[in-house]
């Protein structure tokens, strides 16, 4: 069962690649100073996923605006994320879930991905968006369970703005 609104967020932290090398981010720590939108995606270098961190990347001032802080979070490795990021101009920060568990703390992991396409790698994260107050408690919570389908980005600023 995937994480609801009104409670806590499980706690984690990911590694990121930032310029001078990999770095180690921890959601408390995060929502302690701002609001925070979590964005989990299946895959870097995929079509749908390009588009949306690509689409938040340029939307990324809006987000701003209304104090929070956007992650990016996929199973990928953080050097595989980092040339993603590069390839694709985007600049949101991308969080690594290499061992998938934040996907099963937050109950969002697939148990196999895309069977009838033959991509039957378990734990992936299924496409999906929370959003945590300062308090470290979920305020909005989208899982889509088809990975072509984006979260609905119009609910999360409208979340944002009323926090």
């Amino acid at each position: 069962m995937s994480i609801k609104v009104g409670d806590q967020a499980p706690d984690f932290t990911l590694v990121t690649l930032a310029e001078d090398g990999p770095q180690l981010v921890k959601l408390s720590d995060e929502y302690a100073k701002s609001n925070v939108v979590l964005v989990f995606v299946p895959a870097a270098f995929t079509g749908v996923c390009t588009t949306e961190l690509c689409d938040l990347t340029s939307g990324l001032s809006a987000y701003e605006e209304l104090g929070a802080k956007v992650f990016g979070i996929s199973g990928d490795s953080p050097f595989a994320q980092g040339e993603w990021a590069k390839k694709e101009g985007i600049t949101i920060p991308l969080l690594s879930d290499y061992e998938h568990k934040v996907a099963e703390a937050y109950g969002i992991a697939y148990t196999s991905f895309l069977p009838e396409k033959n991509l039957i790698f378990g734990g992936v994260a299924k496409r999906s968006a929370f959003v945590i107050d300062k308090n470290g408690v979920v305020q909005y919570a989208e899982v889509q369970e088809h990975p072509k389908d984006l979260p609905d980005f119009e609910k999360v600023k409208e979340t944002l703005k009323g926090l």
